[in-house]
């Protein structure tokens, strides 16, 4: 899975956006639209979540307005657009592919997700949160679900690099004279 390195940060980039009050690029839309969508689903059994999802859509909102709206539209915002959209597919993939993983051994194990909630030290929404993407789990989250579960942790926690961040990495190890770990 190729593509990106932001995975655990979707649940940040909520918290930024939110926190700043805009979103700034095509990406953080991408990953606004994909929250907003399990905020709707999730906002059903926590209504707290209401009032998340309506900023989230307001900001949405002011974002497509500023950048789509009045301003021409030309092949480099329509690229910017489609590569973020890709980039979030690959997350939620793998998101949804965690999920699903997790989801088996616990049934095996004949656990629920409010008892992994309650071993990880967390609430019942916020599980479903942490399982759904809105909120990151941490690392030490993901370490303990790894030991308990028995999952690689490289089907918890994404490692691969954004083409863009290989490339740097290339370059910075070339400068450094050490082509040989290319």
């Amino acid at each position: 899975m190729d593509g990106f390195n932001e995975m655990e940060t979707i649940g940040a980039d909520l918290r930024t956006i939110l926190k700043k009050g805009r979103i700034e690029d095509e990406l953080e839309l991408e990953r606004a639209l994909g929250i907003e969508r399990k905020l709707r689903l999730l906002s059903k059994d926590s209504p707290d979540l209401k009032k998340t999802r309506s900023d989230l859509r307001d900001l949405i909102a002011m974002y497509e307005k500023e950048t789509w709206a009045d301003q021409e539209v030309n092949i480099s915002k329509i690229e910017a657009s489609d590569k973020a959209e890709e980039l979030v597919q690959k997350e939620n993939l793998f998101i949804e592919n965690r999920k699903k993983l997790i989801k088996q051994k616990l049934q095996k194990h004949s656990l629920t997700q409010q008892q992994l909630g309650q071993i990880l030290g967390h609430h019942k929404s916020y599980i479903s949160e942490l399982m759904n993407g809105i909120s990151p789990f941490s690392m030490k989250d993901l370490i303990i679900i790894h030991n308990l579960l028995k999952i690689k942790l490289s089907d918890l926690i994404p490692t691969a690099l954004s083409l863009e961040d290989k490339q740097k990495l290339n370059t910075r190890i070339k400068e450094l004279g050490l082509e040989k770990m290319v």
